[in-house]
């Protein structure tokens, strides 16, 4: 669904990548609760996914979310949002620490294969902020 597939093709350059021995890449794209099995066997969480969030398109951030509340709003017709992924893995105790980063993308969402200039001008910088994540320990889990 253009912009919103600025994860898939993140992850698909990072396959490509060489990040570490310990390191997996998954395309969750609309796995939905599937991912749920996934979360037990990693110490860290970094996911990439497409925001609504008022930045210009492309624009990459990386959060550390505290809260679920603190997770940008689903944007299309997964099965399953992001946020609701996380609130089960949270609810179930298997959320591993996690960081976020987002790629801005703007409405109107346009359908089709390709992402728009802006954002596909992002996925380098998003690279270089999954690799800058890599490079240093995983956060700690939030104090309940």
């Amino acid at each position: 669904m253009g912009d919103e597939g600025v994860g898939v093709r993140a992850a698909q350059r990072l396959a490509e990548t060489p990040l570490g021995e310990h390191v997996a890449v998954l395309d969750g794209g609309t796995g939905g609760f599937h991912l749920l099995s996934h979360l037990d066997a990693v110490e860290r969480l970094i996911l990439i996914d497409a925001a609504l969030d008022g930045f210009p398109a492309g624009t990459v951030r990386v959060l550390r979310p505290r809260f679920l509340s603190e997770f940008p709003r689903a944007l299309s017709a997964h099965e399953i949002g992001l946020r609701d992924l996380l609130e089960t893995a949270t609810l179930l105790g298997r959320m591993p620490p996690t960081e976020l980063v987002t790629v801005s993308v703007q409405p109107p969402l346009a359908l089709g294969m390709e992402l728009s200039p802006a954002v596909g001008a992002a996925l380098p910088e998003v690279i270089e902020r999954v690799r800058e994540l890599l490079a240093v320990p995983a956060p700690a889990l939030p104090a309940p």
